[in-house]
């Protein structure tokens, strides 16, 4: 069907427009995301917002809007600001451990980190030897999943399993430490 018959119907608020550029697009606004974000569930959410906002701003598109142009310019931006907010997050979560360990005048709290410390690195060298090399690669150096897969020639899903499991494992092994776990 004819984009601008299509941007039309969409305009007027057929579900059936929104539904068939939904079709011709999300395929590749999916991989333009995943080949930046290297996730397959934030990739899937640019998409799904990627289409919201088009719902939501059918009504100001204008005829001889270039439909393509527009959806891959909302893609990049929320892209960019899927990336702003984990580096504000992981900026924050830093900060805060940085601010638990040296605001802490109890030394308690302070060997309480410790022993946390010290368990997390003994239940990391629990894991598999596979997965403990996948976790450390992850979280140590801040390896991307596909990073890992090329380095130990495995597939992608391989090393998002050992990561679920190892996070799992230690999440299970480590309830008994209440706020502290937060920070790992």
């Amino acid at each position: 069907m004819d984009e601008r018959k299509l941007l039309k119907q969409l305009e007027s608020g057929d579900k059936n427009a929104i539904n068939a550029l939904y079709a011709r697009y999300s395929s590749r606004l999916y991989r333009f995301a995943f080949g930046y974000l290297k996730s397959e569930e934030d990739a899937r959410d640019i998409v799904q917002e990627v289409f919201v906002r088009l719902w939501c701003k059918r009504e100001a598109l204008k005829e001889e809007t270039n439909l393509e142009a527009f959806l891959f310019t909302v893609a990049k931006n929320t892209i960019i600001s899927v990336f702003r907010k984990k580096i504000s997050e992981k900026e924050y979560l830093e900060q805060l451990r940085f601010l638990v360990v040296r605001n802490s005048s109890d030394t308690e709290k302070q060997v309480d980190y410790a022993l946390l410390n010290e368990k997390v690195r003994e239940l990391i060298h629990t894991l598999p030897e596979q997965r403990q090399r996948i976790y450390l690669l992850s979280k140590e150096k801040g390896y991307s999943n596909k990073t890992i897969a090329n380095e130990l020639q495995i597939s992608l899903k391989t090393v998002e399993d050992h990561l679920t499991k190892a996070r799992k494992y230690l999440k299970g092994n480590l309830k008994g430490y209440g706020f502290l776990i937060l920070f790992f």
